[in-house]
């Protein structure tokens, strides 16, 4: 694990820290709660938390200020990435939970194809009239006297037509008796044989219009598939849903060049077509094309703002609210944050505001998961079962005003931070007093 270039670097951060601390492994092992033979193979390089939590509480342990925090966060993300990527052979965790999407996307590519090989069939009974039928004598004519029919008109079929064929006969006249012949004469008459010759030329024309239509349907079909859109949009001609519009450009994430899980650790086109559509929303992120922990943690927030399941991979559902859903990811300024703890924690100011400072470095989006599967939310990183407890849910954690006032239930308890053990620590450190003058 050493070997790995991304996993030196974090190691070499947390062995910074630990050598600027002055504390010994068994001494923050008993600060950060975790056993000292694991923080020596973390800072060894031959071992990587699985989850940030842990490193997080080391590092305010040996008083990392916040931009040590970010960077190491960073640095985790990156190791974490890699070691997932050599256990699993660079396939992407949470893609096993997409799967079940995929059968979908493959029925849909069947049934043209399927349509395309009916199509022959439908073509058969509409083959265009040949060369010979073409010439055939409309309305009872025959040739002219004393003329030997053409090919064209010895295949045609008298009896096709109800039509006699006598020598006798002009080329312009109507058919008629025999001479000497008491009989009626038995060719019908010109309107009689009107009737069949037209009927049949009716009844192509309109199988030749059924074929048309479904051609066209299959060619539209074919067309929507091939581009990457999803066939079953709303089909609105302002751009705001999610299929066929007039001048629409194609959707990316749809393309055939996108994974059908997009997840953490990737670096290409498709991370950043999801980047610019959160950053569209309002969110605070880089377009670099890079799927981080700050990518993972905005769009964990943009599926829960959009009624989502956050489980921070981008699938089908993910990339069709990214273009369907009105959700605005703006929030409020770190100014603005400061400005309000302030308020809402008169008593300890200061201190409240180096705690929301600490968890979330004062975003309001802010996310972070546990090594238990649950997850902290917004400025104070209200956990899982504090939310419970509140009877709050991630969305309103994700409220800058309802996180900042629940952290203030949380410490009118005891009108102290112990809900935030590491933090509190940390910001008592930063806060250390001035020595008195004399």
């Amino acid at each position: 694990m050493s070997a790995c270039p991304e996993t030196e670097r974090f190691a070499a951060l947390l062995r910074s820290l630990k050598s600027r601390s002055g504390l010994s492994y068994e001494a923050l092992a008993r600060k950060s709660g975790l056993a000292g033979s694991t923080l020596h193979r973390y800072c060894r390089g031959t071992s990587v938390p699985q989850d940030y939590g842990s490193v997080h509480r080391l590092a305010t342990v040996c008083g990392a200020t916040p931009d040590e925090l970010r960077t190491l966060h960073r640095l985790w993300a990156l190791a974490d990435t890699a070691r997932a990527a050599a256990e699993r052979g660079a396939v992407p965790e949470a893609a096993g939970g997409a799967e079940p999407e995929a059968p979908q996307e493959a029925d849909a590519k069947v049934d043209p194809k399927t349509d395309l090989k009916a199509e022959p069939k439908a073509e058969a009974p509409t083959k265009a009239p040949t060369p010979a039928q073409d010439q055939t004598p409309a309305q009872g004519q025959t040739p002219a006297q004393g003329q030997t029919p053409t090919p064209a008109q010895d295949q045609t079929p008298a009896s096709a037509q109800g039509l006699g064929s006598t020598p006798d006969q002009g080329p312009a006249q109507a058919p008629a008796p025999a001479q000497g012949d008491d009989r009626a004469p038995e060719q019908p008459t010109p309107d009689a044989a009107s009737g069949p010759a037209r009927r049949p030329r009716r009844h192509r024309l309109r199988v030749t219009v059924v074929v048309a239509a479904v051609l066209a349907a299959v060619t539209v079909s074919a067309w929507v598939l091939s581009s990457g859109r999803s066939p079953s949009g709303d089909g609105d001609a302002d751009g705001a849903g999610g299929g066929l519009r007039t001048g629409e450009a194609v959707r990316p994430l749809f393309s055939a060049g996108c994974p059908p899980v997009i997840a953490m650790g990737e670096h290409d086109e498709c991370v950043r077509e999801v980047q610019r559509l959160l950053h569209a929303k309002g969110a605070d992120i880089g377009v670099d094309g890079d799927f981080g922990p700050q990518t993972l943690r905005r769009v964990t927030a943009f599926q829960v703002l959009a009624g989502l399941q956050p489980n921070g991979v981008v699938a089908e559902p993910t990339k069709e609210a990214l273009y369907t859903s009105p959700v605005r990811m703006r929030v409020w300024s770190p100014q603005k944050v400061r400005q309000r703890v302030r308020e809402v924690f008169p008593e300890v100011p200061d201190k409240a505001v180096a705690i929301a400072d600490c968890q979330s470095f004062l975003d309001p989006l802010h996310i972070l998961p546990n090594t238990n599967g649950t997850r902290n939310w917004g400025l104070f990183q209200i956990s899982d079962a504090r939310l419970r407890e509140l009877g709050g849910t991630p969305r309103e954690a994700l409220d800058p005003e309802w996180n900042i006032r629940a952290a203030r239930k949380l410490w009118s308890r005891d009108r102290d931070f112990g809900d935030w053990p590491h933090c509190e620590r940390a910001a008592d450190a930063l806060r250390s007093p001035a020595p008195e003058r004399t």
